[in-house]
């Protein structure tokens, strides 16, 4: 590897002294040069990575974000390469997640199915989508090594940044800095957002146009966390979960043996169109629902999912997706699943209980990704600092109130005839599940006028599907592919 190290812009105020001793410059960039070899292609690319500050209203620094930018080397048409902006979620994760694990030109050193292997560290990404649009990673107030400046106190603003419309304006405002700062603005934009960054990204979708005047390809939505399902309740946020029980119970062969013969895709299907055209409107009568079509639906559940039919009954048909990751291998091994990826197994102290002792999966993750990062940053791109990298950082207090990302995300596709969506997930995702996601999908354009504009990839794994390597190759491959297709190409943004 060959490394120039050059430093931009160092602005040091006293005032983002973030603990005693330790500070982070506010405006500062470290510029290194990499290559890698993707699809049998050497790309040689330049990455920095530093902080730009995001300004109030005065044009004073309130935060200072870190972030890592990818650029491929020699390329002669900057103006038409695509940018791909990245954000995980949580609220409060730091962009490690896709950045060390997807899209990026390194990735963990994991084994081929995502688990964690020693000496920790990282990789070249062979299936990198560097090679067609060069990327940002972007680490919102307090994640990775962000921070709002100061760190804490009564001075901090918290309301500022730490809630769904908070989170998308500042945002948006530090975008344009970054596109101003970086000449990127005639350049194709994508935006893609994991998990909590799924509703992000549907905010930003309409904030970058009617705040930023910044309009965008497309956006992509990666095991999007959509809250007006997830944390509403009632029959259809519960009767949605089936078909993910469905899934990763076919994972762990717990299904009846005529479903366990069929392909994951094919029973699927029938556990979908169960949910929709049966279950949700059962489960809508609530207690009123008559004794036989309540035992009907516990018995077509219980065939759909591998759980005991009296457990389904003795919770009114609507199952916690805690007690399924507790209960469906009970008697199976006596193990738990996990709740972002179901695909891993976890022991508890015993064996009765409705919710696992602890999520095996991120467990898991968090062997490997924390080591990696820490190197990665530090050794690899020379981004020195005693500041923590926070793997989740402290935003929470978090406002959830006034979310009309949704209606965001579609009056900027109205708006934005170039603006195409593509949704992805995996299949035994428990906490943002695959087909919560197909149905914020469905709902986001009532009037279906634009439907053809949205598309859903389904993959073998969990939360994090790309963890998978199988899964990282193709879901790289459909972002190129969706990039490919989304792209203007000389064609008028007009109806």
């Amino acid at each position: 590897m060959r490394t120039s190290i050059s430093t931009l812009l160092i602005l040091m105020l006293s005032s983002v002294c973030l603990a005693q001793g330790r500070t982070i410059p506010v405006d500062t960039a470290i510029t290194t040069q990499h290559s890698v070899t993707i699809n049998g292609t050497t790309v040689n690319y330049t990455a920095k990575t530093g902080t730009q500050p995001v300004w109030d209203e005065m044009g004073k620094p309130t935060a200072a974000l870190h972030y890592t930018y990818y650029t491929r080397n020699n390329v002669k048409d900057r103006a038409s390469r695509p940018l791909l902006i990245s954000f995980n979620g949580g609220p409060g994760s730091g962009s490690v997640w896709m950045h060390l694990a997807y899209t990026g030109p390194r990735v963990l050193k994991i084994d081929d199915e995502g688990y964690p292997v020693q000496p920790y560290g990282v990789k070249e990404n062979p299936f990198s989508v560097l090679d067609v649009t060069d990327i940002v990673y972007v680490n919102p107030a307090n994640t990775g090594y962000s921070r709002t400046i100061p760190e804490t106190g009564k001075e901090v603003d918290r309301e500022k940044f730490f809630g769904i419309n908070a989170d998308i304006k500042y945002l948006a405002e530090w975008l344009n800095t970054f596109v101003t700062r970086n000449n990127r603005w005639r350049s194709p934009k994508y935006i893609i957002g994991e998990s909590y960054g799924g509703t992000r990204v549907m905010g930003l979708s309409l904030a970058l146009q009617e705040q930023q005047w910044m309009y965008l390809n497309g956006v992509i939505m990666v095991s999007p966390a959509d809250y007006k399902v997830i944390r509403v309740g009632g029959p259809v946020s519960d009767a949605l979960k089936l078909p993910y029980f469905t899934a990763a119970a076919w994972h762990h062969k717990a299904l009846p043996a005529e479903l366990q013969e069929k392909d994951l895709l094919e029973v699927l299907p029938e556990s979908e169109a169960y949910t929709i055209n049966t279950l949700i409107p059962a489960m809508a009568k609530g207690g009123f629902i008559s004794d036989n079509e309540r035992r009907a639906a516990a018995k077509k559940m219980a065939y759909y999912s591998g759980l005991n039919e009296k457990d389904i009954l003795d919770q009114n048909l609507a199952v916690p997706t805690s007690f399924f990751w507790k209960n469906l291998l009970k008697e199976k091994g006596g193990y738990t699943i996990g709740r972002l990826d179901s695909r891993y197994l976890g022991i508890d102290k015993q064996l009765m209980g409705t919710r696992p002792d602890y999520n095996s999966e991120l467990t898991s993750w968090l062997h490997s990704f924390t080591p990696a990062i820490n190197y990665y940053l530090q050794e690899e791109l020379k981004f020195k600092t005693d500041i923590k990298y926070n793997m989740f950082g402290p935003v929470h207090p978090w406002n959830n109130e006034n979310d009309n990302t949704r209606d965001d995300l579609r009056l900027a596709m109205a708006q934005n005839p170039y603006l195409n969506v593509m949704v992805q997930s995996g299949y035994y995702d428990g906490a943002t599940t695959y087909f919560n996601a197909k149905y914020t999908m469905w709902q986001v354009d009532p009037s279906g006028r634009m439907k053809d504009r949205f598309s859903f990839k389904g993959y073998r794994s969990g939360h994090m599907m790309y963890l998978r390597r199988e899964d990282l190759k193709n879901a790289n491959d459909d972002i190129r592919a969706f990039i490919a297709k989304t792209l203007a190409n000389g064609k008028s943004a007009k109806y």
